[in-house]
């Protein structure tokens, strides 16, 4: 079981920066891939980026490439999200989930645990 706890999110005005935290316990943090999901109001829910075990791999959702960057910090069993220019279709509520496997997925059903989710809200 992995215990997952989400922090940082807020109101911010468009061209603004967020940075989203993901604290875990249970099991060993370093033995899951870490991934961010959003779900906007009336929307499914969309994988935003992923990061694998070492933190060495990343992948990104075409509509944040080059603004969001996804870290983990395995000694401090916490992922983060760093979001800059920040734009109003990025509101929604933000998720982290945690995968028990090696291979980074955008594929929601293959998360097998989830935060609560944090809003972040972009103001014009």
């Amino acid at each position: 079981q992995v215990q997952l706890v989400e922090s940082g999110g807020g109101l911010v005005q468009a061209g603004g920066s967020l940075r989203l935290s993901c604290a875990a316990s249970g099991r060993t943090f370093s033995g899951v891939v870490m991934g961010w999901f959003r779900q906007a109001q009336g929307k499914e829910r969309e994988f935003v980026a992923g990061i694998n075990l070492s933190g060495t791999a990343t992948r990104y959702a075409d509509s944040v490439k080059g603004r969001f960057t996804i870290s983990r910090d395995n000694a401090k069993n916490t992922a983060y999200l760093q979001m800059n220019s920040l734009k109003l279709e990025d509101t929604a509520v933000y998720y982290c989930a945690a995968d028990a496997d090696y291979i980074i997925t955008a594929q929601e059903s293959a998360y097998d645990y989830w935060g609560q989710g944090t809003q972040v809200t972009v103001s014009s």
